[in-house]
């Protein structure tokens, strides 16, 4: 979706930059001390205006989270949010993330969350998708073994081929479902801007957890 063109974009980031990180590829291997501690860290790829993410981390002060957006003018909201909400166990960057192990260690993530990604519907774009079979084994890198993957979309489309795509990659479903808030795991959901968005509207919206 376009987003609007924000005055003084560079400026207004400067004021919401207390869970800003710069350079993320300088913290490899050393994000525990970022947070100054050695809890699980979790990793939102599109994190958008952040309602996600500071939910999860709000109600889980025991882990850490990070979260990737690469559009500045979206980050920018989730980096007001975080200001307003003074999350301790947050921290974003902005960057359009081709290879995990530019950023983290080995073993250096508990899990990853897929929330609503861009469908990139042309066939000749799969590659593109962040749920695409390669991608997926490079997050598998940077996992712990008993680290997750959780994905979440409005698109049965995309979630069949993602489904194929775990496959491909040897990954295995632990949960699965095509209609999230009718399942039995509704309960522990949080939900994103977009959610809320189709939810309102009446479509399903699909959810898979894998390793």
């Amino acid at each position: 979706m376009r987003q609007r063109n924000i005055k003084n974009l560079e400026q207004k980031i400067e004021m919401n930059s207390s869970f800003l990180i710069r350079d993320p590829k300088d913290m490899k291997g050393r994000w525990n001390e970022v947070f100054g501690n050695d809890n699980p860290i979790y990793l939102e790829i599109g994190c958008g205006k952040g309602k996600f993410i500071l939910d999860y981390a709000d109600k889980n002060p025991q882990n850490n989270y990070i979260a990737i957006e690469g559009q500045e003018n979206v980050a920018l909201r989730a980096l007001e949010k975080a200001e307003q909400g003074g999350i301790s166990n947050l921290r974003i960057f902005m960057d359009y993330v081709q290879d995990l192990k530019d950023y983290f260690n080995e073993g250096e993530l508990q899990g990853i969350f897929l929330n609503f990604s861009d469908p990139w519907p042309k066939a000749r774009h799969a590659k593109r998708r962040l749920t695409h079979h390669k991608r997926l084994k490079n997050y598998k890198e940077v996992l712990k073994s008993d680290g997750t993957i959780e994905f979440k979309t409005d698109n049965d489309g995309l979630f069949d081929f993602s489904l194929e795509e775990i496959e491909e990659a040897e990954l295995q479903i632990i949960e699965k479902t095509t209609d999230l808030h009718a399942s039995d795991y509704a309960s522990k959901n949080i939900t994103t801007e977009y959610e809320d968005k189709f939810r309102a509207g009446g479509k399903n919206i699909n959810y898979v957890k894998f390793r």
